[in-house]
């Protein structure tokens, strides 16, 4: 064989050469692998590892994707989620409404806004609830002073040195305390109008209490029980303003305003009701913060916990003021609402809604509670008290699920002790 055909049989084998160099990895004969043996073991094999690749898939899906499921997007829920994120945690905040709020969701009529659910004015002597409100948002100061109309006249509220001077022209205290102690009921009280008048007397139980009170409830007050007027303010100064409390306000922008800083950069879907979607909701966060009925929440085990409720008729009358104040009780019975609400008066600061030449009134009507309707203010007699303590007692053994607000713990609260209560859960 000549030099040239060495050369090129030389440069034919080279690659081959190399090619086993770089591959000697893979040589499984060495570690005793045989390919074609294993080729007998995939039928076998490919099915474990689906399987393997299911649980682990499953169990990716079964874990919780938040911290928290926030059930209802009023107060107690919009705080929760605040403080939630706060601390670095993830939320999901659901909604039965279409808005959100709750009860303190307010609507933009004719740029007017509207407190749908009835007046609401934050008031509160803590200062670190007040200072937190206001890092949210701004507050315009308002101080609650309600009337009340009784025959041809206005009164002023709550019954102070005003009222009782217009009353029987009363203009020292010990007069006005006179009077009253001497028109007081004074034997053994069995129902709301002997309460009522072992508090304050004859002439303002029928002037101011009776028929506002019957149209409240839809009973005449000897048929009433006795715990609904546990006590009558009366103040013995020249004072309208209807709350002791030092900070009081009302957020620019309504409520809507401060809710939408709560919920800042939060995931809320509305239009879900929980109660009806539970397999759906239920083991998505590791824990829930439950703020709906707490008798729905277990199914109604023991019977239906009864409310009050009340509706409003809303009206666009083409005057720039229609009554002079934010808030006019009607103690007559012959008056068919209890009090009629003028919007714009909350906003006392904002020019553009001062000036308008229209205002928005709130015929407010009480009304007899079923399941069709809202329920806003729990009856707490001692019924419903006893029905009340069975499902706190399911509740405290509920694994995981945070009850909170006036309808989870079947009691009225005023704003001030909605955030009390969720600073307290987080140690603040």
């Amino acid at each position: 064989m000549d030099d040239e055909e060495k050369l090129k049989k030389s440069s034919k084998e080279e690659p081959s050469k190399k090619s086993d160099s770089n591959f000697k990895f893979l040589d499984l004969d060495k570690f005793g692998f045989n390919l074609n043996n294993l080729k007998k073991y995939i039928p076998i094999l490919i099915p474990i590892i689906i399987i393997i690749l299911a649980i682990f898939s499953y169990n990716q899906l079964r874990r919780p994707k938040y911290d928290y499921l926030i059930v209802g997007s009023g107060l107690y829920g919009a705080t929760f989620n605040f403080l939630a994120k706060k601390s670095g945690k993830k939320t999901l905040v659901i909604e039965r409404r279409n808005t959100t709020g709750g009860n303190l969701y307010c609507e933009n009529i004719e740029g007017i806004f509207v407190h749908k659910y009835g007046p609401h004015i934050f008031h509160t002597d803590n200062k670190k609830v007040w200072d937190f409100v206001n890092s949210l948002v701004d507050f315009y100061p308002f101080i609650n002073q309600p009337v009340t109309k009784a025959g041809l006249y206005i009164y002023n509220l709550p019954f102070n040195m005003w009222t009782y001077n217009q009353l029987w022209g009363a203009i020292r205290p010990q007069d006005a305390k006179a009077i009253i102690e001497e028109q007081k009921y004074k034997s053994e009280v069995h129902n709301l109008e002997q309460q009522a008048l072992s508090l304050v007397g004859r002439d303002i139980y029928q002037k101011f209490i009776k028929g506002y009170t019957e149209k409240q409830w839809g009973r005449v007050c000897p048929n009433l029980p006795p715990f609904i007027i546990k006590r009558l303010p009366t103040r013995f100064i020249f004072n309208n303003n209807y709350f002791n409390d030092r900070y009081q306000g009302i957020p620019e922008g309504c409520f809507n305003a401060l809710i939408d800083k709560l919920l800042a950069d939060t995931e809320v879907i509305t239009e879900v009701d929980f109660n009806k979607n539970r397999e759906k909701y239920r083991y998505i966060a590791d824990k829930i913060v439950y703020t709906g009925k707490i008798d729905e929440y277990f199914n109604y085990a023991y019977g239906k916990l009864e409310y009050r409720t009340v509706r409003w008729e809303n009206e666009i009358i083409e005057v720039d003021n229609y009554q002079g104040n934010a808030v006019i009780n009607y103690a007559d019975s012959d008056v068919p609402y209890t009090r009629v609400i003028e919007h714009k008066h909350f906003d006392p600061f904002n020019d553009e809604i001062q000036q308008k030449k229209l205002t928005i009134i709130s015929f407010e009507y009480s009304e007899e509670w079923d399941e069709t309707k809202e329920g806003y203010y729990p009856v707490n007699d001692e019924k419903n008290n006893q029905i009340y303590k069975k499902y706190k007692e399911l509740a405290d053994n509920e694994q995981d699920v945070i009850f909170g607000g006036r309808l989870a713990q079947y009691k009225y609260f005023d704003m001030k002790d909605i955030i009390e209560d969720v600073f307290k859960y987080f140690d603040l």
